[in-house]
């Protein structure tokens, strides 16, 4: 009889282990805490901690916390089941010291306060939000087309983030300091009418899509994943077109997921030598001079 990992062997796996499994070394240790550039979001310090010793985790970014189930949740953007299918692809289980434990009340307690509750969404008008923006390089008639401000709770606290909204009604949310998104976690798929779709991992790469394509928004379908969980999930639904291309991240996970898609289909094409040497297709933007994204958008794309 195969056996299935369950919740209480997935929470007694080291934290601190499973994330170097993910390419996630500490910035520095102290003592029994471990410090990390958050694996969740982007920063330049570590503000990412994990406590060795009661094997919990804690985002001060974030302002999200718990153990190993809480984090790949968040992280794949997947169901409890789904990230238990994960793990059951390691036999290994390292457990953390004996006799550690995290106090019921605690952990009940970082549950409840690190939902978000969506307070609203408006039109893009903040100015923080509007100078977060021109530093990705993305017009604000754009965002504005694709995007709403979200106004949500978390941990007690209000906060205001460009919001991108899913086919299910929930939010992929982003600010300067935050990265993070509201339930229910889904796709998002635009259909154009059109015989090829263009695949993106996160919604920034899509709008820097939208950026060097303006005259010509609706020359293909678009995909936006918004979680590299929903990839293979996505696949019925990508194999619908005639061309697949595929703008993943060219970082590790985009790597391994592009090249599995490619074996499934001659349909799929790696779009990523457009965005060569940087991480994403937005990224690439910003380094990109003013010039060249004038006369970029002046080509209605048709290098892409």
């Amino acid at each position: 009889m195969n056996h299935h990992i369950s919740c209480r062997e997935a929470k007694q796996q080291d934290l601190v282990a499973y994330l170097e499994r993910l390419g996630h070394l500490p910035k520095r240790v102290k003592g029994d805490d471990y410090w990390y550039l958050s694996p969740l979001r982007e920063e330049s310090d570590p503000s990412f901690k994990v406590n060795k010793k009661f094997n919990i985790w804690y985002d001060h970014g974030l302002g999200k916390g718990g153990n190993l189930i809480d984090f790949g949740v968040l992280y794949y953007g997947c169901t409890v089941k789904e990230l238990l299918q994960r793990l059951d692809n390691h036999s290994s289980f390292q457990q953390p010291p004996s006799g550690s434990s995290v106090h019921p009340t605690q952990k009940s307690v970082a549950k409840e306060e690190s939902k978000i509750s969506i307070l609203s969404a408006t039109e893009i008008n903040s100015p923080l939000l509007i100078e977060y923006l021109n530093t990705r390089k993305i017009s604000l008639d754009i965002a504005r087309k694709y995007c709403r401000q979200v106004a949500f709770q978390l941990y007690g606290k209000q906060i205001t983030a460009i919001g991108f909204p899913n086919r299910s009604g929930g939010y992929e949310l982003r600010n300067g300091n935050f990265k993070g998104s509201s339930s229910p976690k889904d796709i998002t798929y635009i259909d154009n009418g059109q015989p090829s779709v263009a695949v993106f991992e996160g919604f920034f790469s899509y709008l820097s899509f939208h950026q060097l394509t303006q005259q010509q928004p609706t020359a293909t379908n678009m995909l936006v994943l918004n979680s590299l969980a929903f990839l293979e999930k996505s696949r019925s639904l990508m194999e619908q077109h005639q061309a697949i291309n595929l703008y993943l991240d060219r970082d590790r996970s985009g790597q391994q997921l592009t090249e599995k898609a490619l074996q499934w289909d001659r349909r799929y094409i790696d779009q990523r030598a457009l965005y060569c040497g940087h991480k994403d297709l937005n990224e690439w933007l910003q380094h990109q001079s003013p010039s060249f994204q004038q006369r970029h958008k002046r080509k209605k794309g048709r290098s892409l």
